[in-house]
C-alpha cells in the first residue's frame, strides 16, 4: 500500500513539472471564421462569469458562458466584427473580435450585488447564491500580520471565532464557525485550498518530541499569495463536502495569471514586536522575603530570613523583562503574474521571519507558488496549482511561563562568578528559566509540497469534463536537547538529555466531476454538478531519545553517545475516503432560486457496518428585489430571503477507533522483563458518523443602490451520535467502549453591515461583523449526566466550555467563623483559610455536592469592525475586534495565589490575610496548601482590541512612472494597539489546550501574545 501511494505521488509530481514546457509547446488552430469560442472571466477574480451573455453587435445572433465561462458561437460571417458582452452586476463591454479564441474580462459593476462567489465544485453569482457563505475582503487581510491563512478570519465573518492559542510565532490556532459540535472529535473547519481539501491536523507538523505550544500545519502556506477566500457556514454550503462538512469549510482560491496584464509586484515589510503587557507578580526581595517568613510561621517553622538579612536585601529580579525583548519581524514577496490569449500564470516566492517576543525562540517560512493554465483550443484547458514552503521554529518550553512568574525575585540570573544561577535554593526547586531559554535546543522544521494539475474539455454546449489530481505531502523533523548545565538537563535520572523525532504524512486526491449550465427559453436556467472523488491518507512516524551524555557538545546529533537510551517508539496509520457528489442550482427568472446538493461519502474510520454516510440539503431563495411591486420602492436594491435545511457529517476521530487494538505492556517473569500485549480496545462494527442537522433562515439586503448591504442570518444545529467513552461491564475486559452516544446544540444569529458612507475624492467605507451562538450539551448518553476534565465540565443543560469548582463567599475570619460556617476540614482550617459556599445546605462542604458551574469560556457575542478612508493619494484602515461575555480559569493565577513561600507570587499577595490585615479577599500564607479550583480564578475575559492600524501613501503616476513602476504604496502598520479588558492575566484570548472544546478556557503557562509596529513598501512594475 505505501509503495503504491508513493509511485503515484511520484508519478503526479512528475506530470505536474512536465504540463507547463508540454503546453508552452503547443501550436495554435488558425483563425476559424465561421465559428467564435471564447472565454468570460471575471477581471479581478480570474473566475469564470457563468451565464454571461455574448452577442454579435448588430445581430440577433448570440450565446452564453457555460460552468467553465467558455461560450461558442455559429457566426456565419467572417472576422472582425463587434462583439458586446454583458452580465448582471458587471459593466458591459463591447470588443472587436479580431481572433479566435477570444478571452473576455469584466469589471464588476459596483452600484450592484452581484459579484461571483465561489462555492463547494463551481461558482455562482451572488443572486443567485442560496447558501449562508460569507466572503473575506483579501485586501484588508494584507494589511495585517499573518503567520499563517487561518488567522487572517479573526473578525472578518460573522460566526467565525477565531483564538490565538499562544503567542509562539506560527503557533496554532483554533477556529469554531457556529459553534463547536464535538465533545471528543474535532471542531476545525475544512481548508480547500484551490479545490485541494485540507483538514488543520497541527500532529502533521509537529513529530511529538518538542515540549511546548504546536506549530499549526497551515503556517506552512503563505497568506499573502490568497486572490479569494469564502467561508460555507450553512448545510445547503457545505453538504456537498459531506462528512467533512459539520464544522463549515473555508475555501481559499490562490492568485491566477490574467491574459495582458503582465506585471511584477515586490512587497515588503519590517518591524519590531513587544510583549502585550506583563503579569503582576512580587519583583522586590524584601516583600517576597517577608512572604516566605509568614508561610513558615504559619507552618509552624521557624523564619527563613533573620531581621538582619530582611533589612540587607534590596532590589530583587524582574524574570519576566529579563525574558521578554523587542524581536524583529520581516516579511519578503516577490510575484510575477500575467498571460496571453492562451496562457496565464501566476509564480511568488516569499521570506517571512518572526523573532519570537521571549528570548531565542522564532519562526521563519520559505515559499514559493506556481499557479499555470492554458487553453490548448476553445474546449479543451489545463493548469496546475503547486506550493513548496519550508518552515522552522525554535520552540519554547511547555513550562516556560510558569517557570518565570514563579523564580522567587530573591534569586539572581547568574553567580558571582558569571555562571547562570543553577536553580532557586528553597525546598521546591526550580529551574533558571532565562538559562532555559538560552540553553535548550527546541526546534522544529517541516518542508510541504501541496499542489495539484487538472484538466477541462467542453463535451457540448454547457457541458464541462474536468479531472483532476492532487497530493499534499509534509515531512517534519523535531530536536531537542536540554544540556547538563540546566536544572532540566542534569538531575537524578539525566546528564543531558536529547530527542530527535520525524513524521511524513501523504495525502493524495483524486476527482472527477461533470458541470452543466444551460439557460433556457430566457427566463429558466440550470447549474449542476456531478463527480466521483477517492483521497486517501498515510503517515509514518518514529521517535528516538538517549541521556547522561559525557558532552554538551554534539547535542541531538548523536544518539548513541548517551549512556542511557530512552525507550524508542514509532507509529502508522492509514485512511482512505471515496465519495459520490452532486449538486443542482435551478432558477426561474432570477427570482426564484433552488439549489439540491448531496454527498455519500464512505470511510475507512468507521465501523464495518457503517461505512457509508448520506449528507443531503435543499436551499430556497427569493429575490423579493425583482419582483414588480418592489420597483416603486427605489430605495430597495436588493432584498433577498433564503431558507436552507441538511445534514454534515464529522469523520474527525481518529483512525481504527473501531477496531478492537491490542497495547504492548512490560511484565517481569523471574529476573527478567519482557514484552507482551493485551487487549487494550473492543470492537465496535457499528461505530459511526458524528451528524449535524443544520437550519438556516436568511435576509440579504441592499438599500440606496447598495450604498448600504445587510445580510442576516438565524441558524440552529443539532449534532448527534457524538463519539463518547461509555462505561462497559468489566466481564469484556474494558472499563469503556467508544460509542456514539450524546448530543449537542448549537444556535444563533450572524449579522454582516457594508456601508459606502462617502464617496468621491473623500472615501470612507465601514464594515460590521456580529454574531452570538448558544451552545447546550443536551445528552451525553444513558444514564450520564456529565464529564469532568480538570477544570472543565460537560454537563448535560449547560454549554460546553464549563468550569466546575467551588463556589467562594470570603475568608475565615475567626476561629468562631469557622464553628458556625461549613468547611472542607474543620479540623484543619484555620484564621485566614478561604470560604467556601455551602451548595446543598447539609453544613458541610464535600466535593459531591458543593462543586458546581463557576463559569463559561464561550462568549456572549463576538464581532468586528473596519473603517476604511481614503483621500486622495492616502488610505487609512482601523480595525477593531472583539469578544464580550467569555470567561477564563486564570491558572497561573490559582498557582501564584497559592502563598507557599517555595515560589513566586502574585502583587494581591500585599494584602494577604493577616491578624494586622484581616483580608476578605486573599487568604493567609501557608506552606503546603492545596490548589483548589474555585470562583476566585474564574475572569471575565471580554475585550476590545485595536486589532490593526494602517496608514499607507500611494506615490503619484508621475513620480512612479519615472521608475517605470505602474503602483509604488508605502505604509505604516500596527497590530494589536490597545487591548480593554480586565482579565488580569497576559491575554484574553488564549487557550492552553489549542483545538480542544472540552478543555476550554484554561490560561496557564501560555506564551504571550505580542503587539508589533512596522513600516512596508510595495512596488510593482
Amino acid at each position: 500500500m505505501i509503495k503504491t501511494l508513493s509511485g503515484r505521488v511520484r508519478l503526479l509530481w512528475g506530470l505536474s513539472l512536465l504540463i507547463p514546457a508540454v503546453v508552452l509547446a503547443q501550436p495554435i488552430p488558425p483563425t476559424i471564421n465561421t465559428t467564435l469560442s471564447g472565454r468570460i472571466t471575471d477581471q479581478r477574480t480570474g473566475e469564470p462569469l457563468i451565464g454571461a451573455t455574448v452577442l454579435i453587435k448588430g445581430t440577433t445572433n448570440g450565446g452564453t458562458a457555460d460552468t467553465n465561462g467558455q461560450f461558442t458561437l455559429k457566426t456565419g460571417q467572417k472576422l472582425p466584427f463587434s462583439l458586446i458582452i454583458s452580465f448582471i452586476g458587471y459593466q458591459s463591454k463591447e470588443i472587436i473580435a479580431e481572433g479566435n479564441p477570444v478571452n473576455i474580462e469584466l469589471a464588476a459593476d459596483s452600484k450592484q450585488l452581484s459579484e461571483v462567489v465561489v462555492i463547494g465544485y463551481g461558482t455562482v453569482r451572488k443572486t443567485d447564491l442560496t447558501g449562508s457563505v460569507s466572503s473575506i475582503n483579501t485586501e484588508q487581510i494584507n494589511k495585517t500580520i499573518n503567520s499563517s491563512l487561518d488567522q487572517a478570519l479573526a473578525g472578518r465573518a460573522a460566526g467565525v471565532q477565531v483564538t490565538q492559542t499562544s503567542g509562539q510565532p506560527g503557533s496554532a490556532i483554533s477556529i469554531r464557525i457556529r459553534g463547536g459540535n464535538s465533545i471528543t472529535g474535532g471542531n476545525e473547519p475544512l481548508y480547500v485550498i484551490d479545490g485541494f481539501p485540507v483538514y488543520n491536523n497541527n500532529t502533521d507538523a509537529n513529530a511529538g518530541v518538542v515540549s511546548g505550544p504546536s506549530i499549526n500545519a497551515l503556517a506552512s502556506l503563505n497568506p499573502s499569495d490568497i486572490e479569494s477566500m469564502e467561508v460555507l457556514k450553512d448545510a445547503s454550503a457545505t453538504a456537498i463536502y459531506g462528512s467533512r462538512g459539520a464544522n463549515g469549510v473555508v475555501l481559499i482560491t490562490t492568485k491566477k495569471g490574467r491574459a495582458g496584464q503582465n506585471s511584477i509586484t515586490y512587497e515588503t515589510y519590517y518591524g519590531q514586536q513587544s510583549v502585550l503587557k506583563t503579569v503582576d507578580v512580587l519583583t522586590s526581595a524584601r516583600d517576597w522575603a517577608l512572604l516566605k517568613n509568614d508561610a513558615r510561621a504559619n507552618s509552624g517553622k521557624a523564619p527563613y530570613y533573620t531581621d538582619a538579612q530582611l533589612q540587607a536585601l534590596t532590589g530583587g529580579t524582574d524574570w519576566q523583562k529579563e525574558a521578554f525583548t523587542s524581536a524583529l519581524i520581516q516579511n519578503h514577496q516577490l510575484s510575477m503574474t500575467g498571460g496571453d490569449d492562451r496562457t496565464r500564470y501566476a509564480i511568488s516566492g516569499n521570506y517571512f521571519k518572526q523573532d519570537g517576543i521571549l528570548r531565542h525562540t522564532d519562526f521563519d517560512r520559505y515559499s514559493i507558488r506556481i499557479n499555470l493554465d492554458r487553453d490548448f483550443s476553445a474546449k479543451f484547458r489545463v493548469g496546475t496549482n503547486f506550493t513548496a514552503s519550508k518552515v522552522s521554529a525554535r520552540i519554547a518550553n511547555a513550562g516556560i511561563v510558569n517557570a518565570l512568574l514563579s523564580m522567587p525575585p530573591t534569586v539572581p540570573i547568574r553567580t558571582a562568578t558569571g555562571e547562570y544561577t543553577y536553580q532557586s535554593e528553597f525546598e521546591t526547586p526550580l529551574g533558571n528559566p532565562i538559562a532555559t531559554l538560552e540553553k535548550e535546543i527546541n526546534k522544529t522544521t517541516t518542508y510541504r509540497l501541496l499542489g495539484n494539475v487538472f484538466g477541462e474539455y467542453t463535451l457540448a454546449e454547457g457541458l464541462v469534463a474536468k479531472i483532476s489530481f492532487g497530493a499534499d505531502i509534509i515531512n517534519n523533523k523535531q530536536n531537542r536537547y536540554v544540556p547538563s548545565t540546566i536544572y532540566q538537563g542534569a538531575n537524578a535520572s539525566a546528564t543531558g538529555t536529547a530527542s530527535v523525532g520525524s513524521k511524513f504524512a501523504s495525502s493524495w486526491l483524486n476527482e472527477n466531476t461533470l458541470s452543466y449550465s444551460r439557460s433556457l427559453g430566457g427566463r429558466h436556467s440550470i447549474n449542476a454538478v456531478v463527480g466521483y472523488t477517492q483521497q486517501a491518507y498515510q503517515n509514518e512516524s518514529v521517535i528516538a531519545g538517549s541521556q547522561q551524555f559525557v558532552t554538551d557538545q554534539l547535542t541531538y546529533n548523536d544518539l548513541g553517545s548517551g549512556s542511557v537510551y530512552t525507550q524508542p517508539s514509532s507509529s502508522a496509520t492509514q485512511w482512505a475516503l471515496n465519495s459520490f457528489l452532486g449538486r443542482v442550482n435551478y432558477s426561474f427568472d432570477q427570482k426564484y432560486i433552488l439549489t439540491i446538493s448531496g454527498r455519500a461519502d464512505g470511510s475507512s474510520r468507521f465501523g464495518k457496518d457503517k461505512k457509508w454516510g448520506y449528507f443531503p440539503s435543499a436551499a430556497f431563495a427569493w429575490n423579493v428585489s425583482r419582483e414588480s411591486f418592489l420597483a416603486s420602492v427605489p430605495s430597495v436594491s436588493n432584498l433577498k430571503l433564503r431558507l436552507s435545511a441538511g445534514i454534515t457529517g464529522n469523520q474527525e476521530i481518529g483512525q481504527y477507533l473501531s477496531l478492537a487494538t491490542l497495547a504492548t505492556n512490560t511484565y517481569f517473569f523471574g529476573n527478567q522483563t519482557v514484552i507482551g500485549f493485551a487487549p487494550s480496545r473492543i470492537s465496535n462494527p457499528d461505530l459511526g458518523w458524528e451528524t449535524t442537522a443544520q437550519y438556516d433562515a436568511g435576509i440579504d439586503l441592499g438599500l440606496f443602490k447598495n450604498r448600504l448591504s445587510i445580510v442576516f442570518d438565524a441558524y440552529y444545529k443539532r449534532t448527534t451520535n457524538l463519539l463518547l467513552n461509555v462505561p462497559i461491564p468489566y466481564t469484556t475486559g474494558q472499563s469503556t467502549s467508544l460509542q456514539n452516544y450524546g448530543t449537542v446544540d448549537n444556535k444563533g444569529i450572524e449579522l454582516g453591515i457594508n456601508s459606502q458612507n462617502l464617496r468621491g475624492r473623500f472615501s470612507w467605507n465601514t464594515n460590521l461583523v456580529f454574531s452570538l451562538n448558544r451552545n447546550k450539551v443536551v445528552s451525553l448518553g444513558d444514564g450520564a449526566s456529565y464529564i469532568i476534565s480538570g477544570a472543565n465540565i460537560a454537563k448535560v443543560g449547560e454549554p460546553l466550555g464549563s468550569f466546575y469548582g467551588y463556589q467562594t463567599n470570603g475568608i475565615f475570619q475567626t476561629t468562631d467563623n469557622i464553628a458556625e460556617l461549613p468547611t472542607i476540614d474543620p479540623t484543619k482550617t484555620k484564621p485566614g483559610d478561604r470560604r467556601y459556599v455551602d451548595i446543598n445546605g447539609d453544613g458541610k462542604i464535600t466535593q459531591t455536592d458543593d462543586r458546581t458551574i463557576i463559569g463559561n469560556a464561550q462568549p456572549k457575542f463576538i464581532g468586528g469592525l473596519t473603517n476604511n478612508f481614503s483621500y486622495a493619494n492616502f488610505d487609512l484602515s482601523i480595525f477593531f475586534q472583539g469578544s464580550y461575555g467569555n470567561q477564563l480559569f486564570n491558572q497561573n493565577k490559582q498557582q501564584l495565589e497559592l502563598l507557599t513561600g517555595q515560589q513566586n507570587a502574585s502583587i494581591t499577595a500585599l494584602d494577604r490575610w493577616t491578624p494586622t490585615n484581616p483580608s476578605n479577599t486573599i487568604q493567609r500564607a501557608f506552606e503546603d496548601p492545596a490548589p483548589v479550583n474555585t470562583s476566585r480564578y474564574v475572569e471575565d475575559a471580554s475585550y476590545l482590541r485595536l486589532k490593526n492600524l494602517s496608514l499607507g501613501y500611494h506615490l503619484p503616476k508621475s513620480i512612479a512612472s519615472k521608475i517605470r513602476s505602474s503602483q509604488v504604496r508605502v505604509y505604516v502598520t500596527a497590530q494589536n494597539l490597545f487591548t480593554f479588558t480586565s482579565y488580569s492575566g497576559y491575554d484574553p484570548e488564549v487557550s492552553r489546550n489549542e483545538q480542544s472544546t472540552l478543555n476550554l478556557g484554561i490560561d496557564y503557562s501560555v506564551y504571550p501574545s505580542s503587539k508589533a509596529y512596522l513600516a512596508g513598501l510595495s512596488i510593482s512594475f
